[in-house]
């Protein structure tokens, strides 16, 4: 394939696409199917939402938020090492390439999940994890490499804009055989089913990305022992590179904050609703009530990012990421109170209003306040980096209070407390008086 120049219309709308390809992983596998076939289990064994593992009494939603929180501190680490070793070698597009296919993989590795078989099953929704956001390392860092500054806003909206729509769509097919299930045990089938379609989705739509996208923008070197700790000595760098970029700096700051907070609600969201909302007192299907909130939550955020991306044009992207936080922070507050489906249901459409909009305005946001360097990989593993620990950090809270008060309600209010943090993080970023951002 020819070598497409930076801002072609064909490059872009590639490199978009791998977010129609992946989405269905957070949608499918995080978000809605999931945890709705993780907590039938339990009702199905009638033993209650206590289980034993590593020789403790566990409940069954923190279990999976402990799970969640070690596997982000494992990407922690390897992200700085694999990005700088990408960009060194100059082959990003197989590492995103290597994480696309151990994901998908073990997702189709989740049709055998059973809790009396714990542990393999666990492994598969770790592995899942690592391979979803190990692949969003190289795909967020080729942004600033495939799009000139004043394309990346609406290319960045677009891109979460079609994962939205794609995944939404798989979604729905993954629905209507639930839906046409007769019985919990033909209903338990369909989801795992729901599992393998996802692994394949992604496989099959990525080659798409990956016929147009560069291999990558490094010297084309080969690995040695030396390369293996040059992703750390990158990381460095760029820490040090902060110190002179106050701008970059602060907003890394907020961003650290509050997105602790935004990636913790899209990964507990279910079990909560599962577990808080009186979805039988009110004649509701707690299953199809959940996946029917994913479902109204990712509709939403379509339109949500592009409002966002609209009102970044002519606001400015950290005004309208203030707003979005004081949004969310009222949003966390209020979810304390949540207790019926109508509730709940309300409460999915406004998050879904502000999900879509803060992660693909973040992400640009950051790619436009990059000095000018061809290692954009190592930078956006910064980014990634402090995403990751504040996903340790906030599943980590959210698990524990979830685990010692026997209700995950508490953890909303200290979800609040992160989003007002970084509000106040994100109104320290100096103004630049050349360009809105």
């Amino acid at each position: 394939m020819a070598h497409l120049p930076k801002g072609d219309k064909k490059l872009l709308n590639a490199w978009a696409f791998y977010d129609w390809a992946n989405s269905v992983y957070p949608l499918t596998i995080s978000s809605a199917v999931f945890p709705v076939f993780y907590t039938l289990l339990y009702s199905i064994r009638g033993e209650g939402d206590y289980i034993t593992v590593f020789g403790m009494e566990m409940k069954n939603s923190a279990l999976i938020s402990f799970t969640s929180a070690a596997a982000f501190l494992v990407i922690s680490f390897m992200s700085p090492l694999l990005s700088g070793v990408a960009d060194y070698v100059g082959n990003k597009k197989a590492f995103m390439r290597f994480f696309c296919y151990l994901g998908a993989l073990s997702c189709i590795g989740l049709y055998w999940f059973d809790l009396n078989m714990i542990y393999p099953g666990l492994l598969c929704y770790f592995m899942g994890l690592i391979g979803f956001w190990g692949s969003l390392v190289f795909y967020n860092s080729y942004l600033p490499d495939i799009a000139f500054p004043e394309q990346q806003d609406a290319i960045s909206a677009k891109g979460y804009s079609l994962g939205y729509i794609g995944s939404v769509l798989l979604l729905i097919v993954n629905l209507a055989l639930i839906l046409m299930a007769d019985g919990e045990a033909e209903a338990e089938q369909a989801m795992r089913l729901s599992f393998v379609m996802v692994g394949v989705w992604w496989i099959g739509f990525s080659q798409y990305t990956y016929r147009y996208l560069p291999k990558g923008a490094g010297a084309g070197h080969k690995v040695n022992g030396a390369v293996l700790l040059n992703g750390f000595r990158e990381l460095q760098k760029v820490g040090k590179a902060l110190s002179g970029n106050i701008r970059l700096r602060r907003f890394l700051g907020g961003f650290f904050v509050y997105s602790m907070a935004v990636q913790t609600v899209m990964l507990a969201a279910t079990y909560f609703g599962a577990q808080e909302i009186e979805w039988k007192k009110y004649g509701a299907d707690p299953s199809m009530g959940l996946i029917v909130c994913i479902l109204v939550i990712q509709l939403v955020a379509v339109l949500g990012a592009y409002m966002t991306s609209k009102a970044s044009a002519r606001f400015g992207n950290i005004p309208v990421l203030v707003v979005i936080n004081a949004f969310w922070m009222c949003l966390c507050a209020t979810m304390y109170f949540v207790t019926t489906p109508n509730q709940f249901y309300i409460m999915a459409a406004l998050v879904g209003i502000v999900m879509g909009g803060v992660q693909s305005l973040s992400r640009s946001t950051y790619s436009k306040f990059l000095p000018e360097t061809d290692d954009t990989a190592s930078y956006f593993s910064f980014y990634d980096v402090a995403e990751k620990i504040g996903i340790v950090l906030g599943m980590s809270v959210y698990g524990v209070i979830d685990q010692y008060t026997g209700s995950p309600r508490f953890a909303t209010v200290f979800l609040a407390s992160f989003f007002l943090i970084g509000l106040l993080l994100l109104l320290r970023i100096p103004a630049q008086t050349s360009s809105k951002q």
